[in-house]
């Protein structure tokens, strides 16, 4: 939509960011509901620590929006790594989700600095280096 046909943008922009912003406390208090077994359950069932599940809820869905970018300022296709090694693809959301160093990486990302400067603050860092680019480049 453009900004044409959106009389009060930075209104609705805001009005966006609460909406989304409401929606996530409701979702963690869903999650605060169930008792602490079948939330070691889900854990385990999707094959990560209570501790990391109850952190990656806080976090909110956008919490690894940064990996796909980081891909492909690598040249690696995140949709292709997801086909060759899922598995691993799904750790390194999981790791860039729980990323202390946001900042650095959103600003090396915009300014097209990452690859230089990723080996510095990323804990992706020796998964990235170590993937055989041929398996999974962009094409």
């Amino acid at each position: 939509m453009s900004t044409a046909s959106r009389p009060y943008p930075l209104v609705q922009d805001l009005i966006e960011s609460f909406a989304g912003w409401l929606k996530h406390r409701r979702e963690l208090s869903e999650i605060r509901q169930l008792d602490r077994f079948d939330f070691d359950r889900i854990a385990n069932d999707l094959r990560i620590a209570p501790d990391d599940l109850e952190e990656l809820v806080r976090h909110g869905k956008h919490s690894a929006d940064e990996l796909p970018k980081m891909l492909e300022q690598l040249g690696i296709s995140a949709e292709r790594l997801g086909q060759v090694q899922p598995l691993l693809l799904r750790d390194m959301e999981r790791v860039c989700s729980l990323c202390q160093h946001k900042a650095q990486c959103d600003r090396d990302l915009a300014d097209g600095t990452a690859p230089e400067n990723y080996h510095g603050y990323c804990g992706n860092a020796a998964t990235l280096e170590s993937l055989d680019r041929a398996d999974v480049a962009q094409h």
